[in-house]
């Protein structure tokens, strides 16, 4: 009796007297069962077995001969070349506006085989039907947002994508996460585990997690293939840039209360000797509060300590100062709470962009920055990534996380070339609290890559 391999629901069954790799026995279907993640281990295995079989596993979408337009950059072949020597398999690390969307064109028309592009925001859904659109002048299919049209290239959200991998998971044979950082969660992770794609692209500007997840993405779609950071391209494919730090003092009345809290905060934590190295020695910190009202008084004190630090009155004349000094250009201002656009909104008179700003609201800011209506916009978190900014030759950071995948989007923000632009990044840090910490930490990996090259 000859090996089947047949595809359900996200995971495989192997009917026959052979024992696969990465398999368990499934007495209620009488087969061997298998992630659908394992399919190209488990072909592979049979033919170097020399063991028959007949593959029921895929249903391939019919595709039209895809041909694309884009010419690649030498450093974008170089990157589709090194997937493809790693089994067509693995991440490619650019930077933002290195154009990592056009190294997936070239990995599609290369492979000729129907392709699924999974993105974390509805403003990427959008942008990847328009870019596949225009490349290869097919429709383009859209999961997401209300929207289910199946089609041979086909963009979903992640969301979507984790709903429907079931349905999915056998009708692609390529599949490619966009900003791939979002994949190892635990939720998502599903996602490449029911595929049944041998062919898996990631593309991402910042590769390392937080959490250390992405050590995930090997299992789940091959490791880290090709990377090339801003230093490697500054001047010749992407703008000449500096970065600055700026350090301002607290006002008297706010370093009274910032000593008062964030004391009250290091008092509790040493009496108790709690240790704060990791993230996930905070995150026990914070389940503690829930449980012990001292606890709970330590984590509010440290909160409002922060929010002075984050949103102190100096960083207010800085930016005025920053403003004045570079009165032509057109500038993205970030921090990390909403509190602090609002009042930079009121202040300065500039359109901000927030989780609460509607869609159409944002295209039309988004659209006047472009035109150089506005030459100022600021914004919390929600520019970090999934949308597509204008061309700005300033960013200046007022506040936020420790994360190093935020400051180098940030950057990024800021890096598309122009004839005779010389970009900046300027961040405002207040002096003697704990963001100067958490800047240090969001740094860390930029200066690792400094001086690397």
């Amino acid at each position: 009796m000859k090996v089947r391999i047949e595809y359900d629901k996200g995971t495989l069954l192997i009917r026959g007297d052979a024992r696969v790799p990465n398999s368990h026995w499934d007495a209620r279907s009488g087969a061997y069962r298998a992630l659908a993640l394992h399919y190209a281990d488990i072909t592979d295995y049979l033919e170097s077995s020399h063991i028959e079989y007949v593959d029921e596993a895929l249903e391939l979408l019919p595709v039209p001969r895809l041909e694309f337009r884009a010419s690649l950059r030498d450093y974008q072949t170089d990157a589709l070349d090194s997937w493809i020597q790693a089994g067509k398999r693995g991440t490619v690390v650019l930077p933002t506006g290195a154009g990592k969307t056009i190294v997936a064109v070239g990995a599609i028309g290369t492979l000729q085989t129907p392709s699924l592009v999974i993105v974390p925001t509805l403003d990427l859904v959008e942008q990847w039907r328009r870019v596949l659109a225009a490349e290869f002048s097919i429709e383009i299919g859209t999961y997401g947002g209300g929207e289910n049209v199946l089609k041979p290239l086909t963009v979903s959200t992640y969301d979507s994508a984790y709903l429907r991998a079931a349905e999915l998971g056998n009708r692609f044979g390529l599949v490619i996460f966009d900003e791939v950082h979002h994949l190892p969660a635990p939720g998502y992770r599903h996602i490449a585990e029911m595929f049944v794609s041998k062919a898996r692209l990631g593309l991402t500007a910042t590769y390392e997690r937080e959490d250390g997840l992405h050590s995930e993405l090997q299992r789940l779609i091959g490791g880290k293939v090709y990377e090339l950071t801003v230093q490697d391209l500054a001047e010749e494919h992407l703008s000449g840039y500096e970065v600055a730090h700026l350090f301002v003092d607290l006002m008297p009345d706010e370093a009274e209360e910032y000593t008062r809290m964030h004391g009250a905060f290091i008092d509790y934590i040493e009496r108790r000797n709690i240790l704060m190295r990791t993230q996930y020695d905070f995150s026990r910190f914070i389940m503690r509060s829930g449980w012990d009202p001292e606890a709970r008084k330590a984590l509010l004190a440290r909160n409002r300590a922060l929010d002075i630090a984050l949103n102190s009155r100096a960083k207010m004349e800085a930016l005025k100062e920053l403003l004045l000094d570079h009165p032509s250009d057109q500038t993205i201002i970030f921090t990390q709470h909403n509190k602090l656009v609002d009042r930079i909104a009121r202040t300065f008179l500039i359109p901000a962009i927030t989780h609460t700003t509607s869609k159409g609201e944002r295209r039309e800011i988004l659209g006047n920055f472009h035109d150089g209506v506005y030459r100022m916009i600021v914004t919390s978190k929600v520019l970090d990534e999934g949308v597509d900014v204008p061309d700005a030759a300033q960013a200046i950071i007022l506040s936020g996380t420790g994360s190093s995948r935020e400051f180098i989007q940030r950057l990024g923000r800021v890096l598309r070339k122009r004839e005779g632009k010389r970009a900046r990044l300027t961040e405002i840090v207040t002096r003697d609290t704990t963001e100067t910490k958490i800047s240090h930490r969001r740094k860390r990996k930029w200066r690792d890559a400094e001086r690397a090259t």
